[in-house]
């Protein structure tokens, strides 16, 4: 047999196949169309997953979305893909071994993080930080609100179809970055707070950075306000969207912004001032709304607010020492530990056994960090390692108001919403 009657043989079967294969398929589509159910005969609802590999949910967040149509019935949030297990690895370090993990955790404010960590310790261990130390750390804290905030603005534009934004708010982030680079010698993961108070003093050209920014930044954040307030877009995708009642919120847990777009004006530096805040004038934004739009405004105003507390640290910013003279919590200087024996005895004793708070000693201590209460609760046993070692992350306890106001919206308002909410996965999943 010749090699084109062989070709033929097999196409001919092929499509003979094909075609049995064809009609069965409509045969069975038939059958199906006749047996389905009268309240859904058009077959609109369906199970939607969204996530963990979706660009627009803001790390690996799932989403198992009920679809009528194009309307969300029912939203299930499923997290865990990170596997960190960051508590667990604290209880195996020292305390300040574990100030970089906390760098890792909400990523897009570092020195939040370790503030508060740092803040637990001082209090369990009755640890005296000096007043510049203290400042010091309030405009790096302000400052990571900024940049957290940014991120935020940049991402939920582009969520909503700006792409251009998102370059903008970058553009003022990586000021920010320089900042931090000249403050602490890291632009990202800073780890610059220190039990006791800061790893180092800040110089001339640091001072003259942070100077700098906040001159230029309120005239940026002007133009923000510009482009984005009365933008009948950036309105429809927001207005209305994703409400979240006072009542709801509360019984949710949400916490910081979302909270206070909410109505609900909590903040930790209000209600529990922690470092100088109770020193400096401030307003804690609100808005009654709930919606998206409400969230908005809140994170806007809160930029304003930073800018506002940053001037006044740098105008109180006292003269003195920068971390506690006690060699048993914190560690000594540089100066110290090069020249002297007994500075390298105690560097050596920091780092390997660290300070030790009093044997069944525990605390809670909390922070507005830019998401909202960011706490840390800290049991003893008397050594350097924490025995228990708990977080409270704002972006976990703010997930779970999704499954509230995702309800009845419509599935392309989906990633809007989760950048409403802004929530960072490396925190939520500990």
């Amino acid at each position: 047999m010749k090699l084109t009657d062989i070709q033929n043989k097999v196409h001919s079967t092929f499509f003979k196949e094909h075609q049995k294969s064809l009609y069965q398929s409509l045969e069975d589509k038939h059958t199906t169309l006749e047996e389905l159910d009268d309240g859904d005969p058009l077959t609109t609802k369906m199970v939607l997953n969204m996530g963990p590999q979706h660009p627009a949910t803001h790390g690996v967040l799932r989403l198992v979305l009920q679809l009528d149509g194009e309307t969300i019935e029912k939203c299930k949030l499923d997290i865990g893909y990170l596997h960190r297990g960051v508590e667990k690895i604290a209880e195996n370090k020292t305390y300040q071994e574990f100030m970089p993990y906390t760098d890792r955790m909400d990523y897009l404010s570092p020195y939040s993080n370790n503030v508060a960590l740092c803040t637990a310790v001082e209090k369990i261990a009755s640890v005296e930080v000096p007043e510049r130390a203290q400042y010091i750390r309030m405009i790096g804290c302000e400052l990571a609100r900024i940049s957290s905030h940014l991120l935020w603005l940049g991402t939920m534009v582009m969520d909503a179809g700006a792409i251009s934004f998102f370059i903008w708010t970058f553009k003022e982030r990586e000021k920010i970055y320089d900042v931090m680079d000249r403050i602490a010698g890291h632009r990202f993961t800073v780890s610059h707070a220190r039990i006791g108070g800061v790893a180092n003093d800040l110089t001339d050209e640091a001072m003259g950075s942070i100077k700098e920014f906040v001159d230029t930044f309120p005239k940026e954040l002007k133009d923000y306000h510009k482009l984005l307030d009365r933008n009948r877009i950036f309105f429809e995708r927001n207005e209305a969207v994703g409400v979240l009642r006072t009542e709801d919120a509360l019984a949710s847990g949400a916490t910081g912004p979302l909270l206070r777009g909410s109505g609900f004006g909590l903040d930790i530096r209000k209600v529990s001032p922690y470092l100088r805040y109770n020193e400096v004038e401030f307003e804690v934004p609100t808005r009654l709304e709930g919606d998206n739009l409400a969230r908005y405004y809140v994170r806007m105003e809160e930029m304003h607010e930073s800018i506002r507390i940053i001037k006044q640290c740098l105008n109180k910013l006292p003269y003195g020492p920068i971390r506690t003279d006690n060699a048993k919590q914190a560690y000594p200087s540089k100066d110290e530990v090069y020249y002297s024996m007994e500075g390298m005895i105690h560097d050596f004793m920091m780092t390997d056994t660290g300070i030790c708070p009093p044997e069944g000693a525990e605390c809670y201590h909390s922070v507005e960090s830019p998401k909202g209460e960011l706490g840390y609760y800290i049991q003893s046993d008397g050594t350097g390692h924490p025995w228990r070692l708990k977080i409270k992350a704002p972006s976990f306890s703010n997930l779970q108001v999704l499954e509230n106001i995702l309800d009845g919206e419509m599935v392309a308002d989906t990633v809007v919403i989760i950048g409403g909410t802004d929530p960072v996965l490396g925190e939520a999943d500990k």
